[in-house]
């Protein structure tokens, strides 16, 4: 089903912003002229992670585990996906979630990447509060409660937990989506032994810490996002003016997060697939 682009606009200010499910969905019954279509749209908006899934948790070819590492405020947990091989030393990713916290299609994001050959750490950003809730909403308002501060902390822990581990070869990157992608624009600025960044539809830095950034990039952006989009002329003319290495792509008639393929409403696969294809071919040549 094809919503249009108001519905998709007000399902995003309802992800991103401190509306409540009742104001959201008095909104969207005003919109769509009634309840009775409700129960249709809802499930193309919201989605189903059983049925997105693409990488099984049971697949044969992984290894899955809960990682636990101490960050200066305390322990941090996450979501290990690594491939069951032999004594060749890996690349490693940090995975960073949207602003709902370490969901099942994080995980599945996760197990793709360890999928491609790498150790893959899908990072609980909300470990500090007991970790992501089932309800969704709960981990939204959680995320609007981290400070800023120790959030990075906890993310730089997680990129030293990878290094840690015997099987890599202590190269490093980070993907993150929505929030996440924010949250990598951060660890590129402090972190300088992250060999690649790659935020999806992201919020960028202040022009400021740009000179900090010693990775490469790749900036993967969704044409009809606007609420992300106004920042990147200011970002890209900073990245430019310090010879940072990256690439930035911009997909025309894509919305944001065109890459959570368990919300139908903006999942678009020819992007998806296209900017999927990029990361790894970047992840597979520098990691």
């Amino acid at each position: 089903m094809k919503l249009n682009q108001e519905i998709i606009q007000l399902f995003d200010e309802y992800t991103h912003k401190p509306l409540t499910r009742e104001v959201f969905l008095n909104r969207l019954t005003k919109l769509i002229g009634g309840t009775a279509a409700l129960s249709t749209i809802l499930p193309v908006l919201e989605g189903s992670y059983a049925a997105s899934a693409q990488v099984a948790e049971d697949d044969s070819d992984l290894l899955i585990s809960t990682a636990e590492f101490q960050s200066p405020n305390g322990i941090i947990k996450g979501y290990l996906a690594q491939p069951k091989q032999g004594k060749k030393r890996l690349g490693a990713v940090l995975v960073i979630h949207e602003n709902r916290g370490l969901t099942p299609h994080i995980k599945d994001v996760t197990r793709r990447i360890a999928k491609e050959g790498f150790i893959a750490l899908g990072i609980d950003g909300l470990s500090q509060f007991g970790g992501t809730p089932t309800n969704e909403d709960e981990g939204r308002t959680l995320i609007g409660k981290l400070d800023a501060k120790q959030n990075i902390e906890n993310m730089l822990s997680g990129l030293s937990y990878l290094r840690s581990l015997k099987n890599s070869n202590q190269k490093t990157a980070c993907i993150g989506f929505c929030w996440g992608g924010g949250v990598v624009n951060d660890l590129a600025a402090a972190d300088p032994a992250l060999t690649l960044g790659v935020p999806y539809y992201g919020r960028q830095i202040d022009a400021t810490l740009v000179p900090k950034i010693k990775a490469k990039l790749m900036l993967h952006y969704a044409g009809l996002d606007e609420r992300i989009n106004g920042g990147i002329p200011a970002y890209e003319n900073a990245l430019k003016s310090n010879q940072i290495d990256y690439q930035l792509f911009i997909y025309e008639g894509a919305q944001h997060a065109f890459n959570n393929d368990s919300s139908p409403a903006r999942y678009q696969k020819e992007p998806a697939d296209l900017a999927w294809s990029r990361t790894i071919s970047f992840f597979k040549k520098y990691l």
